[in-house]
This record gives C-alpha cells, structure tokens and sequence, in this order.
C-alpha cells in the first residue's frame, strides 16, 4: 500500500517530463506576468487551506477532521492532468509548468501556512522544510528529470511511451484510492457525512479561486483551476503521518482523493462545450 502512491506519482512524473522541455518550461512561466504569478501563488497556498478551516468552523467538525481537511489545502500539486482532459481545451504542459512551480514553492509555503494554522488553534506545528526539499526532489523533480532526459536522448520512443505510462500511472491510483477506501471502512462508517460534503465544497472552491483572479489568458486559467483542485493527497497522508491525530485525519484526505476527481471531472465537462462554442464563434 505504501509504494502504491509513490509509484504512481513516479510514473506520472516521468510521462510528463517526457514532453517536456528546459526552454518550454520557462517559456510558461515568462507566460505569466508577476501579479499573475502572485495571484496563483494565493489561489494555491493560502485560499485552500483557509476555506479548509472556514469548513470545518461551519459543520463543526472534530479535531481530526480538521486537520486531514487543512492539510489537504495546504497541499498543491498533484500530477493527475490526464491526456484526456488535455484533449479537452487544458495545457498538459502548462500544467506540467505549474506544478513544477508548486513544487520549488511548496518547501517555502506549507510550513508558513501549517505554522499560521495551527495558530488559530493555540498549537505550535512547524514542518521543517528540509523534509519537504526532499520529498519534492525524490518524488517529483527527480523523476520529471529522468522523463525529460528520455525525452531529450530518444524522443520518439518517448513520444510512444507517455501515454502508457500516463495510463498505468493513473490506474495504479485508482486502485490505491479504492484500496485505501476499502481498507479505511470501519473509520469511514465513523466519519460524519458533512465531511465528503466539505472535500467536495473543498475542490469546487479551489476551482473557483483561479477563476477569480485577473488572469487573462482563459487557457491558464482554465488549466490552473483543474490544477489547483488537484490537490497532492500523498503529501497530505505524509505531513499527518508522524503525528497521533494522524489515523484520524486520514478519512478525510481519502475522501478527498475519491471526490475531487468528481468534482474536475464535471467541471471539464460543463467547460469543454463551452470552449468549442467560443471557438466556433470564433472561426466565423
């Protein structure tokens, strides 16, 4: 159960790196101006896991409730933009840009924000940042490399392989989602039903923030708010980890997990009709 998640997040990480280049990275982030760059640095670290508190006051859910609904806000960066909703009017590579952004931002960012959290509850959490370097570099950067380099030395062969792996990556996470579910039924069966209704409010608010903002591009836009929605579940369970609130916590990071995706998964397809419609109008 434990290597499930890893390999999963190392499957994906290699697929996407296997498109991307050095020189479309930064071209995606020279796409965005500063403000911008500003206001997706508050729609991914700051609005999310201060709705996650806001959620858990208004359904005055327990202490473990609260965490495990916190830390998934606090935590951005899930690679889970599939193929298929790339084909549906969303950047994989821009979303491959944000999410390597996320990332070099995440060591930074989350121990500010679990440290200012915790605040609100008279506790004293700081999360060393050496620890997160480590878990994005190993788990993320390491294998976004090694696709990049296959990419580099044999692109043809890569170009083939991406999606297989994208595929296989994904339904290794299916199945460490339904396991984990399966597993965690007795806890499930303790948990209030306000808390898949939060996960859900969760998601459609982290959806919503991207949308807010000033960004101009509809393209980023639209790729940001599925992005940001994913929210990095795997780092969620390993933040909690170490901590006796942990096991408690661990329901409502699976719930999200199971229903976010849900949650994107409506919005592609209420947004992609209208894209094509745009498009159209557009053309004529």
């Amino acid at each position: 159960m434990r290597l499930l998640l890893p390999s999963a997040v190392f499957l994906l990480m290699i697929s996407i790196g296997m498109s991307l280049k050095v020189k479309q990275l930064g071209a995606n982030w020279a796409r965005l101006s500063w403000r911008a760059w500003l206001q997706a640095l508050l729609a991914t670290f700051i609005v999310p896991p201060a709705i996650a508190l806001l959620l858990a006051r208004l359904f005055h859910l327990n202490w473990g409730s609260t965490v495990g609904l916190f830390m998934v806000g606090a935590a951005p960066g899930a690679p889970l933009l599939t193929r298929n909703l790339a084909k549906r009017g969303f950047d994989m590579h821009l979303a491959a840009s944000y999410q390597v952004w996320a990332a070099l931002m995440i060591p930074l960012m989350i121990p500010l924000v679990v440290a200012a959290g915790a605040k609100f509850y008279s506790r004293d959490v700081w999360i060393s940042p050496l620890l997160l370097l480590w878990q994005i570099i190993s788990k993320q950067l390491l294998p976004l490399a090694v696709g990049m380099l296959i990419g580099w030395l044999a692109p043809r062969p890569a170009k083939r392989l991406q999606p297989i792996l994208n595929v296989l990556g994904n339904i290794v996470l299916t199945v460490m989602i339904a396991l984990t579910l399966f597993k965690m039924g007795p806890l499930l069966k303790q948990v209030t039903p306000l808390v898949p209704v939060a996960a859900l409010l969760l998601a459609v608010a982290c959806i919503v923030a991207v949308r807010l903002f000033e960004i101009s591009d509809p393209l980023v836009r639209q790729t940001f708010a599925v992005c940001n929605a994913n929210r990095h579940v795997g780092l969620a369970l390993l933040l909690v980890g170490p901590y006796p609130v942990g096991r408690m916590a661990t329901p409502e990071i699976a719930c999200y997990a199971a229903l976010a995706p849900l949650v994107i998964l409506a919005y592609v397809k209420v947004y992609a009709p209208r894209r094509e419609a745009a498009l159209l109008s557009a053309a004529r």
